[in-house]
């Protein structure tokens, strides 16, 4: 995997970082397509005289985005209907990288944690400093292996 997947997910965190504080805005309890029409003025029955449909079709749609069970070529005829652009985005709670570092961490913390039990059991021990370079290694080299999904 290494540094070309690396450099993906810099360069797709970079372009989503701009869709982060949309996430913050929550969808209108009706949905958007209601919100929209509303603010426009315009009349379930104007809404499917375009979309070439019936005021109970406009109804139906409205009420599937607001229980999200809309799918999406219904929601981007309805937007386009609307003069309106969809915009779709999976945006990371945390980006991809911080997302990847965390699972790398959690996979390498579990090896290293049986580890240092056989360790103890052999009257060894890691001090936690030590023990704290190997995490980050470890991490570090899971982080650019292939099956880092894997392993959760």
């Amino acid at each position: 995997m290494g540094s070309a997947a690396r450099d993906a997910r810099r360069h797709l965190d970079t372009r989503l970082d701009r869709f982060r504080p949309l996430t913050a805005e929550p969808r209108p309890a009706r949905g958007w397509i209601r919100a929209i029409r509303d603010a426009l003025g315009m009349s379930g029955a104007d809404l499917g005289a375009r979309l070439g449909v019936r005021q109970s079709t406009v109804d139906r749609l409205e009420r599937s985005e607001a229980n999200e069970t809309i799918k999406l070529e219904s929601l981007r005829r309805a937007a386009d209907a609307l003069d309106c652009d969809l915009v779709y985005a999976l945006v990371p709670r945390s980006g991809l990288e911080a997302t990847v570092r965390a699972q790398g961490e959690r996979v390498a913390s579990r090896r290293l944690a049986a580890v240092a039990h056989h360790m103890r059991l052999e009257d060894q021990s890691v001090d936690a400093e030590d023990l704290s370079v190997q995490l980050n290694a470890l991490t570090d080299e899971l982080i650019d292996r292939r099956g880092l999904w894997s392993q959760s």
